[in-house]
């Protein structure tokens, strides 16, 4: 079996300052034959899907696998267009390369992208695939659960496959599924698709999968999907409401052998999520509030800071947890991880055990006026530890991926220690704090720049009662009434209260 292996993955925030050919240089643009042996590597640098595809590939017997590019980015805003047609570019030439020699396509998509010019960019790639391959080539997509679903992503892929879990724990599973399913389409399997999307443009945080109204649904499309042997997979995308785009809404797709089963369980699934439709809304704890449970709880405390999310596009460096904390007197804190490359240089320039003026959110090239809600600050600061940011994630969705966080300090500024990264990421895994020296079980609080994937790394540390969601400003607020919306369909529950909708 000759498979062609590609991939775009970034989650775009409509709001965000565009990605650069940078930001995926930084995290994962691997190419031709590196794509594979990144795959198989102990520590790749790609996240779990295609690691996971060519290992239950591998597994099952000889194949021929076809790299081509795979580009991988932290969440952010569009990407500047000019980037996206040069890996089009690469693509389109690699596909053709593989015309009639190729027996099917693996695409690792993220389903939230966007660039300055498209609202849907993976369409446009499943699109050029099905242009140069044809219709006869089966194509095995996979996607994150926070994907906007476009009806070109639905139609032109032979089989969808979506995460489960948020925090996201199963990407290299939904990898080895693919390759399941993949080999069974070879095998002369016919699959069929079918999409319900609900006019419910959930907030973030209400997206869990461990609980809540949009755990429920997954469990209950799993459990449907077992009593039907012609399903293939149920994929309940919860969507991401800051790609601000026409198709935004949670989704329903289901891929099955058989198209009236796939149209079915796709029905029964979208009302029983639209039977849990009030459920779907943001319950934040009040800043001031959450300074005073940092500096009196008796029992020690996680802080997310769900609204500077570097995980949904935010910049990783506002300051409002900061200094309401510092005000209230907390002790025993780490702050993790600001995004913030002037001051780590800095930081290292005058060395461990150095006393000095820290100032954040310096005017630094392009970065100047990132965003209306990175202010400067500036507070007497020790430098705690150092490091080059090379870490092996330990934990959750970075769990043995190789990471680069840049050169990263560590800085006591009163009763808190703020670790200072100079490459843009969440603070998802324990690593990013443990491999400085900071003892995350001996502090009384931690605040993580994270909307919920820190869940499945710092769960080891913090139950989920002992996990509050900030309401402080930010690029990824959950409150999304304080976004200025220009292309999300309307109405839409929760902005909408009169929102109504029939199957």
């Amino acid at each position: 079996m000759r498979i062609a292996l590609l991939g775009f993955s970034i989650e775009c925030n409509r709001f965000a300052p565009s990605a650069t050919q940078q930001d995926f240089d930084t995290r994962c643009w691997v190419v031709g034959e590196e794509v594979v042996t990144d795959a198989r590597a102990a520590f790749p640098k790609a996240l779990g899907e295609m690691p996971g595809f060519v290992a239950d590939m591998d597994a099952a017997g000889p194949w021929e696998p076809q790299g081509i590019l795979l580009a991988m980015a932290e969440p952010n805003g569009p990407v500047e267009h000019a980037v996206f047609a040069r890996m089009m570019a690469t693509w389109r030439a690699g596909l053709e390369t593989l015309r009639g020699r190729v027996d099917g396509v693996y695409c690792v998509l993220h389903g939230a992208g966007l660039t300055t010019e498209l609202d849907d960019p993976e369409g446009a790639l499943q699109a050029l695939v099905r242009e140069v391959l044809g219709s006869d080539v089966p194509v095995v997509c996979s996607y994150d659960l926070h994907a906007n679903v476009s009806d070109a992503m639905v139609r032109d892929c032979d089989a969808f496959i979506g995460y489960r879990t948020n925090p996201h724990l199963d990407m290299r599973q939904r990898g080895a599924e693919s390759a399941q399913v993949m080999r069974r389409l070879l095998a002369g399997t016919r699959a069929f698709r079918a999409l319900r999307r609900l006019p419910i443009v959930a907030p973030t945080v209400s997206m869990l999968t461990a609980q809540g109204p949009y755990a429920e649904v997954i469990n209950l499309g799993q459990a449907w999907a077992k009593e039907d042997p012609r399903i293939i997979n149920v994929s309940v995308m919860g969507g991401f409401a800051y790609g601000d785009t026409p198709f935004n809404g949670m989704a329903m797709v289901v891929t099955a052998t058989d198209q009236v089963a796939a149209d079915a369980l796709a029905a029964r699934l979208a009302l029983a999520a639209w039977e849990r439709r009030d459920r779907f809304v943001a319950r934040l704890t009040p800043l001031e509030e959450a300074a005073r449970m940092a500096r009196d709880s008796a029992v020690p405390l996680a802080f997310a800071d769900v609204a500077d999310n570097p995980g949904g596009g935010g910049r990783g460096n506002t300051m409002f947890i900061l200094e309401a904390f510092l005000d209230a007197g907390v002790e025993g804190c780490l702050i993790g991880v600001i995004h913030d490359p002037l001051l780590a240089a800095e930081a290292h320039t005058s060395g461990q055990g150095a006393r000095f003026t820290a100032r954040f959110n310096r005017p630094q090239g392009t970065l100047q006026a990132d965003d209306a809600f990175s202010h400067a600050f500036a507070a007497e600061a020790e430098v705690v530890a150092l490091s080059d940011g090379r870490v092996t994630g330990r934990r959750g969705i970075y769990g043995g991926t190789a990471m680069t966080l840049g050169a990263t300090a560590a800085l006591r500024i009163g009763g808190i220690t703020v670790v200072v990264i100079s490459i843009r990421t969440q603070c998802a895994d324990p690593a990013f704090l443990e491999h400085l020296g900071l003892d995350i079980a001996a502090a009384r609080c931690v605040v993580v720049k994270s909307r919920g994937h820190f869940r499945g790394g710092f769960d080891e540390f913090f139950s989920h009662d002992r996990i509050v969601e900030v309401d402080a400003p930010g690029l990824t607020s959950p409150i999304l009434s304080r976004f200025a919306w220009t292309r999300l369909p309307r109405p839409v529950l929760p902005l909408d209260p009169e929102t109504s909708w029939t199957l």
